[in-house]
């Protein structure tokens, strides 16, 4: 029993329920009998808690501070502090949002491609460089072909860039009629949403905690890893530019895939593949810039 209201709740029960004085409930309780026998002599606020309610019904995210500034308007000034206790009284605390908005896309159950370039794999892998700093790669492959179509990477990846980088790649090589990702922050942003909108290109989500529901992306990433990201120190992030275009390159026209009986993506594709890469994955160990690969 700490508040005086406590108190005198308990000295009303020793007295109706054992027949105690009032000095001497006041005395077990250990509380004045000054204190018990004070009456508020508080005003009557229902006007004010009346037009509180209003004002808050009408806007549900403002505090009590909001509220207050609008009820001086209308010259009703109550004390700050006394503001507060009656805008608690009534419940009208502001709710914390769930989250933020993001994109919902679809999640019903996909078919298989018939076809290149009617459906893309996105996701993210990460890696550093040999002074420590980390960076990231947005991988984008083709479901039907294995192909790599793009590795991006930098040390941020935004919505923002995700849809910059995708819109790029429709530039080159046509529209998808879906795109695959799991529920990462920057996949799920405005930006996301809005592009997939504009550019009106159906977005699945993978059910959360469900990796293998990517899973032709999530088997590209680990080759990603094995092949080129363990068996190289990055020295900067133009080399790492430069060994991932390389490595791209021999993925997708030299390396032979066990799931397309031994043939290459770009075989699979049918397409052109545009533009040259270097001959070598790796550059020769003698040459000494900034571009060289060091081996493990």
């Amino acid at each position: 029993m700490v508040t005086p209201g406590a108190k005198r709740e308990a000295v009303a029960h020793a007295r109706e329920q054992h027949g105690l004085s009032e000095r001497r409930a006041c005395s077990l309780v250990g509380v004045s009998r000054r204190v018990i026998r004070y009456e508020p002599t508080r005003p009557d606020d229902g006007a004010l808690r009346q037009r509180l309610r209003e004002l808050a019904a009408e806007r549900r995210r403002f505090g009590y501070r909001r509220l207050g500034y609008l009820l001086a308007r209308e010259g009703i000034k109550p004390n700050h502090k006394k503001l507060l206790r009656i805008y608690r009284e009534e419940g009208l605390r502001v709710r914390r949002r769930g989250g933020r908005k993001r994109a919902l896309g679809t999640r019903r159950p996909m078919v298989l491609p018939d076809g290149p370039n009617q459906r893309w794999s996105l996701d993210f892998v990460s890696d550093s460089l040999i002074c420590g700093r980390r960076f990231r790669i947005l991988c984008v492959v083709d479901d039907f072909s294995r192909e790599c179509l793009a590795l991006v990477a930098d040390t941020s990846l935004s919505g923002a860039r995700v849809a910059r980088e995708l819109t790029s790649l429709i530039g080159m090589r046509g529209k998808p009629h879906t795109v695959v990702s799991d529920n990462g922050t920057e996949l799920t942003s405005s930006a996301i949403l809005r592009w997939s909108q504009e550019r009106r290109v159906e977005w699945h989500y993978i059910a959360p905690g469900k990796p293998m529901q990517n899973g032709f992306v999530e088997s590209f990433n680990g080759r990603l890893r094995d092949e080129c990201l363990n068996e190289t120190l990055f020295t900067s992030l133009a080399h790492a530019r430069f060994v991932l275009t390389a490595w791209r390159h021999d993925y997708n026209t030299v390396r032979p895939h066990s799931k397309l009986g031994g043939k290459t993506p770009a075989e699979i594709a049918g397409e052109r593949v545009w533009g040259h890469a270097p001959r070598h994955v790796a550059i020769p160990s003698n040459i000494n810039h900034e571009g060289a690969r060091l081996y493990l």
